[in-house]
């Protein structure tokens, strides 16, 4: 969906650039640049002028990239899982108004993002954004700082999504007997490695069928969609508009209702947040300069309306909340189901749909994860680069990397086998990281239109609408930022403190020092490899 047409001077430079390049000796077919693994040549110039090499395999098409997308940021499965943030903070009316800013926010990031996507398809995403498009002063330590913080908010957000999964299958044995004993820090930790496993596993074993995979569970997460509204409509006592709409909730004793309803953006944020994966798996999707920023436009958007309409019907169903909240499942949703159909069985097969959702969406995270990973490590950014970034002949995909992500991920959910408190930890960075690197990259290309510097030619423009747009997905963010170093409640004991800002601090002043000291040396800023047009 594009928001304006590219404005003639850009189309006209485009169209400049393409022709000279495919005519000149420099870009000829017969000096090496032919198509191969599924490029179209366009990909072909694309990943030339980057001075990268076309190593995976192209398999995903437009319909295959849009489900990655929505299958992972999950927006109407996020929200049912999430809900508790949003009603303890903001209550119905609260979750509501703010899900509906932050859609108009997503959509406003995620079109920045895919603009930029356009101009440069590569597994880098925000880092190497950051690089061509950033102050030559600064470009190299802001870039790599960038690198560092969007690759620690994917590696962190595996564990995450595995624990999630986790936490459903535990919630739905709760429900059968609360009294049974699956709930210890050592069993939630072994379910959450055999999920990491097992998506590691299909990423290695059947990389070749991800994109077909992405596709049918695309139906799945729309027909499951229509399933649970369906039932939730049809089987739940509904309360009045009026008080769906119109209340706001301090339950997390902030003293302020405005401030309540903002800390509870956690709940929406998680259905949005993400979209850079789409530009992370673009060296392996055809055409990825004109297909991808569509294909994230278009996921978001689609997204955004399953999720507004699912949490509006969750609202007007819930009943009563406090209890629903207090349920010793420990996830509200199962319980509303339960309250609803009077089923256990019924229960059963709903929350299995919400189970193959979330495993498919921890394939997915992993799959993002390790190609951000490969492509950082391509540029030197990480210790142990060569192996990391190496690609097995006939393999076709990042290996390597997968196993690096999955080393991490089994190191980073061990930490819970102490305390939840650590993993918790952790696991809250992952939110402030991706955002931090969404600003950054944002930030960047908007001095360059401040500064009234051209633009890369690119075939997804945002045209004359490209400042106002930037500037709303940046006023977005920084809220979304600031609120995602917020506790659910103003003096929280310390397994429930948000430890964020301080491992986000730790790691900004780690990459710092590690530059100073050793990276910017080694570390091969995507602009140097840049060829001039």
């Amino acid at each position: 969906m594009e928001l304006s047409n590219v404005n003639s001077m850009d189309a006209k430079l485009h169209a400049n650039v393409e022709t000279n390049s495919v005519n000149s000796p420099d870009f000829s077919y017969e000096d090496g640049l032919q198509p191969k693994k599924g490029s179209t040549r366009n990909d072909v110039l694309d990943m030339s002028r980057m001075g990268k090499r076309q190593e995976l395999q192209r398999n995903f098409r437009f319909l295959s990239i849009v489900g990655f997308i929505m299958i992972l940021q999950s927006s109407w499965e996020s929200t049912l899982l999430a809900a508790y943030y949003g009603l303890t903070n903001g209550g119905t009316g609260g979750v509501i108004w703010v899900t509906v800013g932050v859609i108009i926010g997503a959509l406003c990031m995620i079109a920045s993002i895919g603009e930029m996507a356009s101009m440069a398809p590569t597994a880098g995403g925000q880092y190497h954004w950051v690089s061509e498009f950033a102050p030559k002063s600064v470009e190299k330590p802001l870039s790599y700082i960038t690198g560092w913080l969007a690759l620690l908010g994917w590696v962190t957000g595996c564990p995450s999504a595995a624990q999630l999964t986790s936490t459903l299958v535990q919630g739905l044995i709760l429900l059968k007997d609360e009294n049974a004993n699956v709930a210890a820090l050592w069993q939630t930790t072994l379910f959450i490695m055999i999920f990491l496993v097992v998506a590691v596993a299909f990423n290695v074993f059947l990389a070749g069928k991800l994109p077909l995979a992405e596709g049918i569970f695309l139906i799945i997460h729309i027909f499951g969609y229509f399933a649970f509204l369906i039932v939730l409509w049809t089987m739940s006592d509904h309360a009045p508009a009026s008080q769906v709409f119109g209340t706001f909730t301090d339950g997390g004793g902030w003293g302020n209702t405005g401030l309540s309803c903002l800390v509870g953006i956690t709940t929406p944020l998680w259905c949005f947040l993400g979209p850079d994966a789409g530009a992370h798996m673009s060296e392996e999707l055809k055409d990825a300069g004109r297909v991808l920023p569509s294909a994230m436009v278009w996921a978001t958007f689609f997204n955004g309306l399953l999720g507004l309409t699912m949490i509006i019907t969750l609202c007007f169903c819930i009943g009563d909340i406090d209890a629903v909240l207090e349920s010793p499942t420990g996830i509200p949703i199962i319980q509303v189901l339960y309250n609803s159909t009077g089923s256990y069985s019924a229960t059963v097969i709903l929350t299995t749909v919400l189970i193959v959702l979330s495993m498919v969406g921890t394939i997915t995270v992993i799959a993002a994860t390790s190609r951000q990973m490969w492509a950082f490590a391509r540029d030197k950014g990480l210790p142990f680069s060569s192996y990391i970034e190496y690609v097995r002949p006939g393999w076709d995909i990042p290996l390597n990397s997968i196993f690096v992500t999955l080393l991490l991920s089994l190191l980073i959910s061990a930490l819970n086998f102490g305390s939840d408190v650590a993993l918790n930890a952790i696991i809250s960075l992952s939110n402030a990281a991706l955002i931090f690197s969404y600003m950054a990259s944002i930030g960047c290309i908007r001095l360059k239109r401040f500064r009234n510097e051209p633009l890369l030619p690119r075939r997804w423009s945002l045209g004359k609408y490209g400042a106002l747009v930037n500037d709303a997905a940046l006023a977005f963010l920084s809220i979304a930022f600031v609120m995602s170093f917020f506790p659910i409640t103003p003096l929280p004991a310390p397994i429930d403190m948000n430890w964020a800002v301080v491992i986000f601090i730790f790691v900004i002043v780690v990459a710092a020092v590690n530059y100073v000291v050793s990276a910017r040396r080694h570390y091969v800023a995507p602009v140097a490899l840049v060829k001039e047009q």
